[in-house]
This record gives structure tokens, sequence and C-alpha cells, in this order.
């Protein structure tokens, strides 16, 4: 049985990196800017975390000595896409605002979380680049792209659900949630998983056949990735907390 160390009579929380969003300067706001929703770090902490935010480097060696404190990464959502060249491909209509520098940080940091096998989550975009990095490709943009598929992009508060997923059997997030079957999600893009990379299985879909999570195959690395943000759910939606509490207790067995 793995026993805690305890600090200040409590048990330590593990360290877990969060990747930020960055913004594009303007005339009214120059200076470039970290942006993280609070929702990510509160489901961390709510979950037994200690949450960091990464700020961006190109330098392999401060990544390293990023992960060399830490004992699991999180990559975040945003609005913008990730650039078609990384998986093989040209960009097409409707394809969204690109954020190179936060691609290229944010894919470094994973390629080498992933080689540490550290504890991995991919939100949304962090998904989509989790599968790009596997080498997977992805739909541009769902409504031009995949017939029949319903809306992934819902207009009413992102608390509440827009639809349904359906759960694999044994998968690592059927054990998250407390089982396989149908999950509510909310719903935040318009891009999806194409091709599966490899060594990554398709663990939830929507009623419309749209990928909504990916894992690594072995049950010995913690490697999910889910569409949609469980860390708004937490409370109207309570099995989606267990997305990041399994997240958090497996990067507690690497704890820094």
């Amino acid at each position: 049985m793995l026993k805690l160390v305890k600090h200040h009579g409590h048990p330590r929380r593990p360290s877990i990196a969060i990747t930020p969003d960055i913004s594009t300067p303007t005339p009214d706001a120059p200076f470039v800017k970290y942006d993280v929703k609070a929702a990510y770090a509160d489901a961390v902490l709510r979950a037994g975390g200690l949450p960091f935010i990464l700020p961006y480097t190109e330098d392999r060696a401060l990544i390293d000595q990023y992960l060399d404190r830490v004992s699991g990464l999180l990559i975040t959502g945003g609005a913008f896409d990730i650039p078609p060249e990384a998986y093989g491909e040209t960009a097409r209509a409707n394809l969204g605002q690109l954020k190179p520098s936060r691609t290229n940080f944010e894919m470094a940091v994973l390629r080498i979380a992933l080689q540490r096998k550290l504890p991995v989550l991919g939100i949304c975009g962090g998904m989509q680049l989790l599968n790009v990095a596997y080498g997977g490709t992805l739909v541009q943009d769902i409504c031009t792209e995949i017939s029949g598929a319903k809306p992934h992009e819902q207009k009413h508060d992102r608390t509440q659900p827009h639809h349904p997923i359906e759960v694999t059997e044994h998968s690592l997030l059927a054990e998250c949630i407390g089982g396989k079957g149908q999950l509510m999600v909310n719903s935040t893009h318009h891009q999806a998983v194409k091709g599966v990379g490899t060594g990554l299985i398709a663990s939830a879909h929507s009623p419309d056949g749209v990928v909504e999570a990916i894992e690594f195959q072995g049950k010995d690395h913690f490697v999910l990735g889910v569409q949609w943000h469980p860390e708004l759910m937490v409370d109207t939606v309570p099995p989606n907390l267990g997305i990041y509490k399994s997240f958090v207790h497996r990067a507690r067995d690497r704890r820094h």
C-alpha cells in the first residue's frame, strides 16, 4: 500500500502541471498574457492535486526541469486549432485561429511527459493534440466534414450538459466515471479526432459517431483525452470529477 508523505499533518499533494493559453497582442492590449480558466485548477485541487501553471519555453532543458518537479500533466483546451501540417494535411474551409507558439510548446512538453510515462490528461483541444502526438489526424471542421453530425458548440451554459456519450466497457474512462454506459457532457468544439493515433483507442463516442475520448491501450500508463470539459461539470454531472480524481490518484503514485 502506498504510504503518503504528510506535510504539516496533511498528505502531500502531487504537483500537476497545467498548460495555459496565450493572448494575441492588440493595440489596446499590447502585452502578451497567459490565461487559464480557474475551473482547471479548481478541479485539480478538488481531486487532491496541487496545480502549477507552465510558462512557455523553447528550451528543452527548461521543459525537463519543469517535468522534474511535477507528477502529472494537464493539457488544456482553448479557442484555436492545431495546424493541419502537424498531422500531414493542408488547411481546408472553416479552419479556425492558429496559435503556433502554444501548439509548439504543448507538443514539446507532451512528448517529453509521454517519454517519462507521466500521467497525462488532455481536455478538448488537449485531447486533439494528444491524438496528433501519437500520429493521429483530425477533422478540421465537424459541420463540413461529417455528414449528419449534430452541432458540437453549445450556446447555453457550459456547466450544463449538451448531449450524451457512450463509454466503452472496461476502458480507463469507464473506471474514472464508475462504469461503462452513458454520460452527459458539455460540448465546445468544432474539430474532432479522425484517425486515432497509434497505440490509442477511442473509448467514447457521441450519438452521431464523433470520437469523444481516447486513451492509451495499456492500463500501466494513464494517458486519457476527453473532448468535453469535465472541470466545468463537477457539480452538475458529478461523475466528471472522477476523471480528475483518477488522474491525480495516478499522479500521486509518481509524486515529486
